[in-house]
């Protein structure tokens, strides 16, 4: 399942750092000047998942594959980028092919790095990206509304599509983001159509000096109420941390962060919470070849799970034979959840759960 996640935010606020730091590459340029990053580059991260290496003990699989989320770094957004700003239109039509975004803020002082507005204010910094995404999709309405009068001329049943766009339109000239809409309404499932961009599910991302990792500061607690409010989640991290982490080997890299009282890697957090954003939930399989983590979005029943390791298992169809996680790491063994009676077998109803242990059993 490829589902990505857009870096965004002004330019020189961390964007390509957190990026090359994510990706553990120097695939995107990290340069103190604005519009380093000309085309978005696509890095795909592993979510950490603890659970992969017990079972990995368990079953003496030969290797772990965990599950994936696909970030894509976008170069700086300015004031105007819907209206051709900067190289603002090419980056619009970037974050349109995403499915989610994370909205990096600067919320530290630095005088050797230039802040394209003077200094970072995150409050200010937020509304100039947010305006930029909803201006841009005032503009996709405007094109939008014309063909869809005609159409509704042909077929009338299309009038409260019509509706739709009238609140989205008035909900952004308000200053009101289309994800304000309920999941299922037809203003959601109308701006998700025709591409609008503050639709998508966006969470922040508080970019810190390190004395900030332990003491966040007034900037972060700004952002932490910008994000309440929007109903989003917010991931703290120093990209120049995370940066340094990303050279480092495994263990080295863990002793720094438990100096810093950090314990766990920002970007892991950050890998977590855009997949969660997503809308994603993991099963788990694992056997001798492999113990692996499979994405798929929340709310997918037992035969389209398997269908995403191969359509013949999701044809071919019997039952799910389901493992808690918790019941394997306890008892040691499959087979000995299997002698517990703990062992579930789910038919084609069953909706997956997070961290569910399957085999499935189907027809050749």
């Amino acid at each position: 399942m490829s589902l990505s996640c857009g870096i965004v935010g002004l330019p020189n606020v961390g964007k390509s750092t957190i990026f090359n730091a994510l990706t553990r590459s120097a695939a995107a340029a990290a340069a103190n000047y604005p519009f380093c990053t000309i085309d978005p580059n696509v890095g795909v991260v592993p979510v950490p998942d603890k659970r992969l290496e017990a079972l990995t003990k368990i079953f003496e699989s030969q290797r772990i594959v965990p599950a994936t989320t696909e970030f894509i770094d976008i170069a700086g957004l300015v004031r105007g980028a819907s209206k051709g700003e900067g190289l603002g239109n090419a980056f619009l039509s970037h974050i349109r092919a995403t499915d989610a975004i994370a909205m990096v803020v600067r919320c530290f002082d630095d005088g050797d790095v230039i802040h394209v507005e003077g200094a970072p204010d995150p409050q200010r910094d937020v509304e100039i990206v947010s305006l930029e995404m909803a201006l841009a999709d005032l503009a996709t309405l405007e094109r939008h509304i014309p063909k869809l009068e005609r159409s509704i001329r042909a077929d009338a049943k299309l009038a409260p599509r019509m509706d739709a766009c009238r609140s989205l339109q008035q909900a952004l000239e308000r200053g009101e983001p289309a994800r304000r809409f309920s999941a299922g309404s037809l203003e959601r499932e109308v701006a998700h159509e025709i591409g609008l961009l503050t639709v998508k599910p966006l969470m922040f991302v508080a970019n810190v000096d390190e004395a900030q990792l332990a003491a966040p500061g007034p900037m972060v607690e700004t952002l932490r109420a910008l994000a309440a409010a929007e109903g989003s989640k917010i991931v703290v991290l120093s990209g120049k941390i995370e940066a340094e982490l990303a050279g480092l080997p495994a263990e080295e890299a863990q002793a720094f962060l438990d100096e810093l009282g950090a314990h766990e890697s920002g970007l892991g957090r950050m890998a977590v919470a855009a997949y969660d954003l997503l809308g994603l939930t993991t099963f788990l399989t694992a056997g001798e070849k492999e113990t692996r983590a499979w994405p798929i979005r929340k709310g997918t029943k037992a035969p389209q799970a398997a269908g995403v390791i191969h359509s013949d298992i999701e044809r071919g169809f019997i039952r799910a034979e389901i493992a808690s996680y918790e019941d394997l790491v306890r008892l040691g063994s499959l087979e000995a959840v299997r002698s517990a009676g703990l062992l579930r077998s789910e038919g084609k109803d069953y909706v997956m759960q997070e961290g569910d242990v399957v085999t499935f059993r189907f027809n050749v």
